[in-house]
């Protein structure tokens, strides 16, 4: 018969390992049935160690924010997640600093706390170049087109872009456009038509429709047309630029009822006037030179 203290020489690791690991899961079991008082009594510390700091007059009673024009406070203060009773000695900055930059108008932040009961937050936002006008929501872009903010009022002076797409490549046609002189005067809006084109849009109603490669060379064309002949001030309500080399002209109301006219009377005969004395001859007037005219062809 073998003894018991020959057993525990013969197999000493063996069974140490299996009490061992019996002892781990009694421990583990116990932890689990009692996760909720363990959690509850974690709580109630950390929060008796914050109160303890909070009346030491380490409180957090004053969050200063410098830089937010875009941003709302309320949206900074949440993410800075102090509350009542929360200590400088506890509140975590760096994390709370992470936190605030994934904001869409925060380019970064940087986050204080200065002891004994103040947390400063500095914010840098991103710079808006244009707004973006999707459906009845007008948009801040900036200048890598992502959306940081709806609140235009200050920014009604920026390119107003219109239509889906139009926030992907509207800062470049801003910024293509900048270089032409006079172009963007009364300039409503850039409309991004198909998401392929552009058409500018005037204040007086006008529209320029512009091609969708050789945007550059099409806007040259206009500004030599509009320094030479002032063509955006004319009475025409579509300038078509879209095909290379030619410039296609829509008349406006006024000029498009002229032409109507002009034509109407064409095929009416004079009316007969009686004969009457000869009159004294007049001198004539030498003509004057006519206008030019602008290379274009006009459509109804």
């Amino acid at each position: 018969m073998v003894k018991a203290s020959h057993v525990w020489v013969l197999h000493k690791q063996v069974i140490t390992r299996i009490v061992g690991a019996v002892l781990a899961l009694l421990v583990a079991f116990g932890l689990y049935e009692a996760r909720d008082v363990i959690g509850s009594a974690g709580l109630t510390a950390y929060r008796f160690v914050q109160g303890e700091f909070a009346q030491a007059g380490f409180g957090i009673d004053a969050i200063e924010i410098t830089g937010q024009t875009l941003t709302d406070d309320k949206d900074i203060i949440t993410l800075l997640t102090v509350g009542t009773g929360n200590s400088t000695l506890t509140f975590d900055a760096q994390k709370a600093q992470a936190r605030l930059e994934w904001l869409r108008a925060v380019k970064s932040a940087t986050v204080r706390k200065v002891y004994p009961n103040r947390v400063i937050v500095s914010i840098v936002e991103k710079v808006p170049v244009a707004r973006w006008r999707i459906g009845d929501t007008t948009w801040l872009i900036d200048e890598t087109g992502k959306k940081i903010g709806t609140d235009i009022s200050s920014y009604t002076d920026l390119p107003l872009l219109i239509g889906e797409g139009a926030g992907d490549d509207g800062v470049a046609m801003v910024r293509v456009l900048a270089r032409h002189a006079g172009l963007d005067d009364q300039l409503a809006a850039l409309s991004r038509i198909g998401d392929r084109r552009w058409d500018l849009i005037y204040r007086n109603g006008l529209r320029v429709q512009l091609p969708e490669s050789g945007v550059a060379q099409a806007l040259d064309q206009l500004e030599m047309y509009q320094t030479d002949y002032a063509l955006l001030e004319r009475d025409v309500s579509v300038i078509d630029l879209r095909v290379p080399g030619l410039v296609t002209l829509k008349p406006g109301e006024i000029a498009a009822a002229q032409i109507a006219e002009a034509k109407g009377s064409k095929g009416k005969k004079p009316a007969k006037k009686p004969a009457s004395a000869p009159a004294a001859t007049a001198p004539v007037a030498a003509p004057q030179a006519a206008a030019p005219v602008v290379p274009v062809t006009r459509t109804q």
